[in-house]
C-alpha cells in the first residue's frame, strides 16, 4: 500500500465560537495538508504523520482526532510530562492573526530519535515536510531530520516540502535563509507562496523563485500566490499559469495553502497530470477560504 507520511507539528487550535466562547480544535500545517490529502486520496492510499505528542489527555485527544481522520499515527511519538503547543485564531475581514504557545511544545523532539525518523520514512513513498517542521527543531535534529529526507529523495521516493516562513521560528534570518534552502535542496517538489519568497529572498516575481529552486534541485515547483495566479514548473516545461476561482467572501484564510497542497498532492499521487492537479487544489482552497477553520468537513469541498 501507498504511504504518504506528513512530519510536522499538530497543535491544539482555539477559535471564537461566539458569545466570549471558544471552540477547541486540534491543527497545524503538514496535519491540514495530510487531512486534505487524506480527503481525496483513495483507500489504497495510506496517510501517516511522523510528530511527537506528550502522553497528557489534549495529546490523547489529539491522537484519537487524527486517527478519527484516517490518519495513521503509529509514528507519532509520545514523551512522558510533554504535552502539545497551543495556538489561537483572531479573524478581521477574514484575515488570520494568531497568538502561539508553543516553546515547550513536544513535537519540538520530532526528530531528536534518528532511528525512529529513518525508520518512518523508510515506510513511506511521499514525504512531505515544511518550514516550520525545520523551524520548531533543534540545530542538530533539523540536520538529522534533513539527512534523512536527502536519503529518501536518493532512494527515489517523492519528497515534498513548502517553505512556509513564519519569521519569528527563527533564529535570524541568516538562519532561516539557510535551513530553507538545504530543506529545498532535499526535495523533489516544492510549494513555495510568493509573499513568504518576495519577502525573505527578494524574489521579483513567481518566476523568479521558480529559478531559484530550480537552481537548488527541485523537478516540480508551483508558486501559490493567494488571489493573483499561481505558476506551475514540472521538470524542464515551460511555466503554467494557474488561475484560482473567485471567492465572493471570503471567511477564514486559515489553511489556504495547507489545502491546496494536500489536494494537489492527493491528485498528483493518482496519476493526475500537475497543471490540472493545481487547478483542483486551487478550487479546493477557494472552498476552505469561504468557511471557518482549518480543517473544512468534506461536505463543503469540491468533489473528487
Amino acid at each position: 500500500m501507498a504511504r504518504l507520511l506528513a512530519i510536522g507539528e499538530c497543535m491544539v487550535e482555539l477559535g471564537d465560537a461566539g458569545s466570549g466562547l471558544l471552540r477547541k480544535g486540534f491543527a497545524g500545517d503538514t496535519l491540514n495538508a495530510a487531512y486534505y490529502a487524506r480527503t481525496y486520496l483513495p483507500t489504497p492510499f495510506d496517510v501517516a504523520y511522523l510528530s511527537a505528542v506528550g502522553t497528557d489527555l489534549l495529546s490523547e485527544e489529539m491522537l484519537a482526532f487524527m486517527a478519527g481522520k484516517g490518519i495513521v499515527t503509529e509514528d507519532v511519538r509520545q514523551i512522558e510530562g510533554a504535552a502539545p503547543g497551543l495556538y489561537m485564531i483572531h479573524l478581521k475581514d477574514g484575515e488570520r492573526s494568531f497568538s502561539y504557545w508553543r516553546s515547550a511544545s513536544a513535537a519540538r523532539r520530532l526528530a531528536d530519535d534518528a532511528a525512529h525518523v529513518r525508520s518512518a520514512i523508510e515506510k513511506a513513498d511521499t514525504i512531505v515536510f515544511s518550514g516550520i517542521t525545520l523551524a520548531i527543531l533543534s540545530p542538530d535534529a533539523r540536520e538529522t531530520l534533513i539527512l534523512e529526507l536527502r536519503r529518501a529523495r536518493a532512494a527515489g521516493r517523492r519528497v515534498v516540502f513548502d517553505p512556509n516562513i513564519r519569521p519569528r521560528l527563527w533564529e535570524d534570518a541568516a538562519t532561516l535563509r539557510s535551513v530553507v534552502e538545504a530543506g529545498a535542496r532535499a526535495a523533489t517538489v516544492l510549494l513555495p507562496s510568493f509573499d513568504d519568497e518576495q519577502a525573505h529572498f527578494g524574489d521579483a516575481d513567481p518566476e523568479a523563485t521558480i529559478a531559484r529552486y530550480r537552481q537548488w534541485g527541485a523537478e516540480t515547483i508551483l508558486v501559490k500566490n493567494g488571489s493573483g495566479e499561481a505558476r506551475l514548473a514540472a521538470g524542464a516545461g515551460d511555466i503554467v499559469g494557474i488561475a484560482p476561482p473567485k471567492v465572493e467572501t471570503v471567511v477564514d484564510t486559515t489553511s489556504a495553502g495547507d489545502s491546496f497542497n494536500g489536494a494537489f498532492l492527493a491528485k498528483l499521487l493518482t496519476g493526475v497530470p500537475p497543471a490540472e492537479a493545481a487547478a483542483f487544489a486551487a478550487r479546493v482552497a477557494a472552498a476552505v477560504i469561504a468557511h471557518h477553520g482549518a480543517l473544512v468537513p468534506p461536505a463543503h469541498l469540491p468533489q473528487p
